[in-house]
């Protein structure tokens, strides 16, 4: 009897391992299968990290609010993010430093409309622990306005609106990878514009990384889109524009069927690709 239930256990055992599920994989840009810790070891040693998101993907919040904890045990971070406008600084400022009340907060700047489940904890995390949070994107009106124009369309805009995206003339590479997959992505419907709206944003992004990056010498956690940071291109290609130097580590995060090996097509995006069980329940 004492054989049988041995063998029972045994067997149950096995049955539960083999029905182990598993919502998420890091891996390393050449597919090797890699872990937090060591995704916290190499952003540590960095100036900036790009952690691009999948903007519905509550496991890459989830890991970038974790990233946050545990180099702010490390090390002096600021954190930034393409989900606030440049102009709304003012209102990020007020509400860390409790001159607004989240109310207010909310009435005054921009939130996407995703906030409350996504960036709010990091937010509050930012607030709790008096780290500077920085509202990198330009905003939108003025990325339209390259989409519809041109670059040339900034030229005439007031001082107090070109401090709010990076100086003009705004240097921009349309063979960039990424700019020719968003031409086709969007085949016939794409003008030579469509691709300038994005650079305008990537250059606004890196911009006002580096200018808070000088002022305190900290460690920069930015939370943006992949598609901004992808294949080392976007924002870090800005970033690298204006300082050859700097030390950028990126992350992707990518959906997948299986998340036990990681697909061809998404070797090389970043150092670290997180990759999500593309069942997983969206935010939206």
């Amino acid at each position: 009897m004492r054989f049988f239930s041995l063998v029972f256990v045994v067997f149950f055992s096995i049955h539960l391992s083999a029905q182990e599920i598993q919502a998420y994989q890091l891996y390393t840009k050449s597919g090797k299968k890699t872990s937090f810790k060591k995704l916290v070891k190499h952003s540590q040693e960095q100036d900036v990290v790009l952690f691009g998101e999948l903007h519905n993907s509550a496991i890459a919040h989830w890991m970038q609010l974790e990233l946050v904890k545990a180099l702010h045990k490390k090390a002096e971070i600021a954190i930034g993010a393409e989900m606030f406008e440049a102009d709304n600084q003012d209102e990020i400022d007020q509400y860390l430093k409790d001159a607004i009340d989240e109310k207010a907060f909310d009435s005054l700047a921009r939130f996407w409309s995703n906030y409350k489940t996504d960036y709010r904890p990091i937010v509050e995390y930012a607030k709790k622990n008096e780290l500077p949070f920085i509202a990198s994107n330009i905003p939108r009106r003025y990325a339209s306005l390259v989409y519809k124009k041109g670059f040339e369309a900034l030229d005439s805009l007031s001082s107090e609106e070109k401090s709010w995206f990076a100086p003009i003339p705004i240097e921009y590479d349309p063979t960039l990878p990424g700019y020719q997959e968003m031409m086709k992505m969007m085949p016939g419907h794409a003008n030579e514009n469509f691709p300038k709206a994005q650079a305008i944003k990537d250059a606004t992004m890196a911009y006002f990384m580096f200018q808070e990056m000088k002022r305190t010498g900290n460690l920069l956690v930015h939370l943006n889109g992949a598609f901004h940071s992808n294949n080392f291109d976007g924002i870090y290609w800005y970033l690298k524009k204006l300082n050859e130097e700097m030390k950028i580590g990126t992350i992707s995060t990518v959906l997948q069927k299986d998340v036990s090996k990681l697909n061809d097509e998404n070797k090389g995006l970043a150092d670290f690709i997180l990759v999500v069980d593309e069942d997983v329940t969206s935010t939206y």
